[in-house]
C-alpha cells in the first residue's frame, strides 16, 4: 500500500487498484465529467459506475478526458460496471454489457459485475458473465450485494467463481463472517458506501483517533479499508476531497486503533438489505 497506484492480484491474476472512484448518485452531466477526469489528473486508475446510476456515458467522457489530459493508456484504467436487476438473464445480460460498453465508448470492461442478488435469476446472468470471460471481453467478473449462502448457491453450478464481491462495508457494518469467507474462496471484498454516505464524518471516535494521525475521519475509514485488505472506492465530485481521500499512503494505523474501529460495528445498514430487496 504505497500509492495511489498500488495494487491487489485477483484470483485470476489481474490486477485492480486498492483505492478508486465511486460515482453513485452523480448526475450525469458535467460536474460528473470534471470528477472522472480529476480523479484521473490526480493519479486514480479505478472508476466505479453502473447502468443503474445512469450516468455511463458522462464517466465515459470523463474517461477519454482524463486519458487525453494525463497522456496515459486506457489499458492504464481499471473500469468497473454493473448489469442491473431487470437484466438478469443469460441473454438479457449479454446485451446489457454491450450497452454498457457503447454508452461508456469502451472496447471492453475490466470488471463487470451482478449488481444484486435477485433470486431465481443471477445465476443465469452469472453464465452470461463467465461467457463474457471466457471470450477475453472482460478482464474480470464478480458480484455485488451477495450474502455468503447468495455465493454458495451461485458457486454451486458455477465454472469460475466470482473475483469480487462489492458490499456496503464500513465501521458500523463490518461483515467479518462474509469478508471471512470471501478470503476462504479468494474473493476480494470490496467496499461501496465506505464513509456510510458521510454518517460517520462526526463520530466521536473516529474523530480522536483522526486527530491522532492528524487526518481527517473519512481517511481514516479509508486507511482501515485498505489495512483490513478491502478495495475502497469513496465517492466525491469535489477536486479536494477527491485528493484528500488518496492522501492514505503516508501513515498507518495501530493494530489497538484498528481494532477500536472494528468495535464501531452494530451491523446498521444505510443501503437495502441483500435478504430483502423488492427492486
Amino acid at each position: 500500500m504505497e500509492n495511489l497506484q498500488s495494487i491487489k492480484t485477483l484470483h485470476n491474476g489481474v490486477e485492480m487498484p486498492l483505492l478508486g472512484l465511486g460515482v453513485f448518485r452523480v448526475e450525469d452531466g458535467q460536474e460528473l465529467i470534471d470528477a472522472v477526469k480529476i480523479a484521473i489528473k490526480n493519479g486514480y486508475r479505478s472508476i466505479d459506475t453502473a447502468a443503474i446510476y445512469g450516468n455511463e456515458v458522462g464517466v465515459g467522457k470523463g474517461i477519454r478526458k482524463g486519458i487525453e489530459d494525463g497522456n496515459i493508456a486506457r489499458e492504464d484504467l481499471f473500469i468497473t460496471s454493473k448489469v442491473w436487476n431487470s437484466e438478469l438473464g443469460y441473454e438479457e445480460t449479454i446485451a446489457a454489457y454491450e450497452d454498457s460498453l457503447t454508452k461508456l465508448g469502451l472496447e471492453y470492461l475490466d470488471l463487470y459485475l451482478i449488481h444484486w442478488p435477485v433470486e431465481g435469476k443471477y445465476k443465469a446472468a452469472w453464465k452470461a458473465l463467465e461467457t463474457l470471460y471466457k471470450e477475453g471481453r472482460v478482464k474480470a467478473i464478480g458480484v455485488s450485494n451477495f450474502q455468503i449462502h447468495h455465493l454458495e448457491e451461485l458457486m454451486k453450478d458455477a465454472e469460475i467463481n466470482p473475483m469480487i464481491n462489492q458490499v456496503e462495508y464500513h465501521p458500523r457494518l463490518t461483515q467479518k463472517e462474509l469478508h471471512n469467507f470471501c478470503r476462504e474462496h479468494q474473493i476480494q471484498l470490496e467496499a461501496w458506501s465506505p464513509l456510510m454516505a458521510g454518517q460517520l464524518l462526526d463520530n466521536e471516535e473516529l474523530q480522536e483517533i483522526a486527530s491522532k494521525y492528524g487526518k481527517s475521519v473519512a481517511q481514516i475509514i479509508v486507511r482501515w479499508d485498505l489495512q483490513n485488505n478491502v478495495i475502497t472506492i469513496p465517492k466525491s465530485t469535489k477536486e479536494q476531497r477527491i485528493i484528500d481521500n488518496a492522501n492514505v499512503f503516508d501513515f498507518k494505523l495501530t493494530k489497538e486503533d484498528m481494532k477500536q474501529i472494528d468495535l464501531l460495528n452494530k451491523n446498521h445498514r444505510v443501503g437495502p438489505d441483500p435478504d430483502n430487496f423488492d427492486f
